[in-house]
């Protein structure tokens, strides 16, 4: 590891810490008129940010990307609006910083305020997602941390346009510059450097596949907001519409398999497997997802004509991110719930059954971030879930669980306001 590269990225660090001391105190009128500066620049600069992707796309990196991975990376003037529409959307919200969580006096007449503050600087560790750039950006400026970027190679030229809209809009509003920095190179001793800054970097978030999350969470001596991988449950219960079974269905596997949140796993009650199988399995056909399924509903499928591979045991705790879905016949609520805990990533896990009793045992005990009640577990999003964006989803329990929105990026510290008080 050169010394240039460690000096260049500790230096960076130290002022993004610096910025952060800063940043703690900049009214949200000109966090937010930065903001809306950032969503103007993105709605004006589609063509540059566009071409940026282009290069991006036709890299040696790129070019060895999976479709997964490839659609991540790649941008459209759709996503370039969603985008800018998600920066917006952080405009609108309230901002957390200051927020009065708790409010006592004592009996020797001491004031103590619990309130809401930034944890500081935060690093964001990411792959072939672009859109992270923005995203993780907005959120901790909004809630008043600095944030260091560390995109892919596959996505660098797309990043870096992005980052200098970001500095553009932060100029603009007067707000410190240093509040949003990217690691100008991906050579990996970079990374390596960050996640060794403990007493400048206050926290680490990598968004990305396993391996990526697994080096960060081993190798850093900050502390790791994670989650490995998305293992998402559809369970069909045997109180189950069947028709909205298999709509959400469809929505959580094939609306977009790249997704974490994305369905890989179906669970059918016995009882109804005879019938749901068949009609979801023509379903998913006609979407071409492939169906992995144990013996019980081998069986079943195969009676009906339908196409399905024989499971192997590692397929019913695979985060697969295609068109691929394993299936098992369960014989209860209670296996199902067992099966879940036992088999998923606590990630986002469904039931669908009209027997509200059975919902409230699924939500109680069904050990995930987030749990549903007959709907998709595309929603486990911050977007959907009115942040705005989100900084990623965090299956960790220690400080934030799901989306992780402004609230989740700040920490508290105690206020006490006396009047001469000694300890006795």
């Amino acid at each position: 590891m050169s010394a240039d590269l460690v000096q260049l990225v500790t230096a960076l660090a130290q002022r993004a810490r610096a910025a952060s001391l800063l940043l703690a105190t900049v009214p949200t009128s000109a966090k937010d008129a930065a903001l809306r500066k950032l969503a103007d620049l993105i709605d004006a600069s589609h063509p540059a940010l566009l071409a940026a992707n282009a290069r991006d796309l036709a890299s040696p990196e790129a070019t060895a990307l999976n479709a997964a991975a490839r659609d991540r990376l790649t941008l459209d003037a759709k996503r370039l609006k969603q985008l800018a529409e998600s920066v917006r959307e952080v405009v609108a919200l309230p901002d957390p910083v200051g927020e009065l969580l708790e409010e006592t006096v004592r009996p020797n007449g001491l004031k103590i305020r619990k309130v809401r503050v930034p944890i500081g600087v935060i690093g964001i560790i990411y792959e072939a997602r672009p859109n992270v750039t923005v995203d993780c950006a907005i959120l901790c400026l909004k809630s008043g941390n600095a944030c260091i970027l560390r995109g892919g190679k596959e996505c660098f030229q797309t990043n870096t346009a992005l980052a200098a809209l970001i500095t553009q809009a932060l100029a603009a509003a007067g707000v410190p510059a240093d509040a949003v920095q990217l690691i100008p190179t991906t050579d990996r001793a970079a990374l390596t450097t960050l996640l060794k800054l403990d007493t400048l970097v206050h926290c680490i978030i990598p968004r990305g596949g396993e391996p990526l999350i697994r080096f960060v969470a081993e190798n850093s001596t900050i502390p790791v907001i994670k989650h490995y991988k998305g293992v998402c449950c559809v369970y069909v219960d045997e109180a189950a519409d069947l028709a909205m079974a298999e709509s959400i269905l469809l929505n959580a596997k094939v609306s977009r398999p790249s997704a974490c949140n994305a369905a890989e796993q179906l669970l059918v009650h016995r009882s109804v497997a005879d019938k749901f199988l068949p009609a979801a399995a023509r379903a998913l056909a006609a979407k071409k997802v492939e169906l992995r399924g144990d013996a019980a509903s081998a069986a079943i499928l195969d009676r009906a004509g339908a196409a399905v591979t024989p499971a192997q045991a590692a397929d019913y705790s695979t985060e697969f991110l295609d068109y691929i879905l394993a299936v098992r016949v369960v014989d209860s609520l209670d296996e199902a719930i067992a099966t879940i805990n036992r088999d998923s990533s606590n990630h986002s896990d469904v039931i669908i059954t009209a027997d509200a009793a059975a919902a409230q045992r699924f939500l109680a005990e069904v050990d995930s971030a987030t749990v549903y009640w007959n709907a998709s577990t595309r929603f486990t999003d911050g977007f959907e879930f009115g942040y705005g964006a989100e900084i990623g989803i965090s299956t960790d329990r220690l400080h934030a669980r799901g989306p992780m929105g402004l609230r989740e990026l700040c920490s508290y510290k105690f206020q006490i306001e006396g009047t001469g008080q000694i300890r006795g």
